[in-house]
């Protein structure tokens, strides 16, 4: 089963060309995507890397995170369009969050990509 997740990030690429030297400057954190087909499920992991260079994005696990995101597909994919609140998805458990918190927080959905056709 294909995750819309990964069709998500996927679409960071263009993002990444055209503001990546400015988030990295902003951010300067990797992170890493530890994302749930379904709850319980083996997770997918996706790498954004906006620390180095003009920032970059992977599938699989590439260097050492900053912070670590968990969730399912369907709530990344709500948080991404706004649809659920990222504070709100921590406290009720839908995200759990590894690593520096600091760095955790610099990472908004405003930086995802809005794609309605996922």
């Amino acid at each position: 089963m294909a995750l819309k997740s990964e069709k998500l990030f996927s679409e960071m690429a263009p993002i990444l060309q055209t503001n990546g030297a400015d988030l990295v400057k902003k951010i300067g954190a990797v992170y890493h995507f530890e994302i749930l087909p379904a709850p319980g499920a083996e997770p997918v992991v996706f790498t954004i890397d906006l620390k180095n260079g003009s920032g970059s994005f992977a599938k699989g696990r590439v260097g050492t995170a900053d912070a670590t995101f968990t969730m399912t597909d369907d709530d990344l994919i709500a948080v991404a369009q706004g649809k659920l609140n990222p504070q709100v998805a921590f406290m009720q458990g839908k995200m759990k969050i590894k690593g520096n918190m600091a760095k955790a927080s610099k990472f908004t959905p405003d930086i995802l990509p809005k794609s309605p056709k996922l």
